[in-house]
Parts: C-alpha cells; structure tokens; sequence
C-alpha cells in the first residue's frame, strides 16, 4: 500500500472510531485481529474484542467523547503519525481504566488535553496505534491527583 493509503486509512480511522461521531464497525474493518492497542491513560489491549470493549466503556463513561487532528498526517513506510486534541466530560457511566484511581458515576469533571499517536497499517490494516497523552494534565483535571 502507498503512504497515502496507509494515511487515508489512519485518517478514517481518527474521525470514526476517535471523533464526536464513534462507528464501532471501524474497529472490525481497520483494526487488524490482533491488534495492539497502547497509551498510558490505558490498560493495554490486544486484538479487536478488547479494543470494542474498551471503546464502549470509555464512551460510556464520556459520552461526548472526541478526539480531532492538530496536524497533517505523517507517514513513513508502514507508520503513520498524527498529533491530536480531544477529550470529553464525566457523565456517565464510573470509569477505572486509568493507572490511579476511579471515578464512580457522573462527576461531571471535564478533560481536555493532547497526544501523539504512531499507527503501524500493514496490509490496509492497522496492526498497532501506540498513543502518548498528556496524561498527567487529564489526572488532574479529573480530580484523580492535586499538583503539588
């Protein structure tokens, strides 16, 4: 596949399975099955199952969850990075999938903050996105730690 595939593929796949308007059908027809699933707000997940579970926690815990892109899409070989800007508010469902803590039901804390994610798309799948956020910035604002 030609860089700009792998970018039209990666493109998709941050407006429907990241943006305001979640299509959990883009998981089974751009995630590869056993797909690595990394970022550090995150326990790490493995294949497509863990992948829609993940995403439907998350989004039911933040139901006006999205994410966009900041920049142009870069690519090299079989990766893709792109730089985003997103987040959500905490108006559902608790939420402990995070490093430290939990929220229980409808806090009503808001995140905003930022990342970069490496995509690998190998045969017009993607077979690993490896996020790094802002972590830290989403931990306070969500109350889970106070800065000192």
């Amino acid at each position: 596949m030609s860089l700009e595939d792998n970018k039209a593929i990666v493109g998709r796949w941050f407006i429907e399975f990241w943006g305001p308007d979640f299509n959990p059908d883009v998981i089974d027809e751009l995630a590869a099955p056993d797909i690595k699933f990394e970022y550090s707000l995150h326990a790490p997940c493995r294949g497509r199952e863990e992948v829609h579970a993940f995403a439907k926690k998350f989004r039911a815990a933040f139901p006006d969850l999205a994410f966009s892109g900041t920049a142009d899409l870069i690519a090299e070989g079989d990766y893709v990075v792109g730089q985003w800007i997103g987040g959500g508010t905490h108006t559902g469902d608790a939420f402990d999938d995070m490093p430290i803590g939990a929220l229980p039901a409808t806090t009503g804390k808001t995140m905003h903050f930022t990342g970069t994610t490496i995509l690998k798309v190998e045969n017009g799948l993607i077979t690993e996105e490896i996020g790094l956020d802002d972590g830290v910035t989403v931990l306070q604002q969500l109350g889970l730690i106070v800065p000192a």
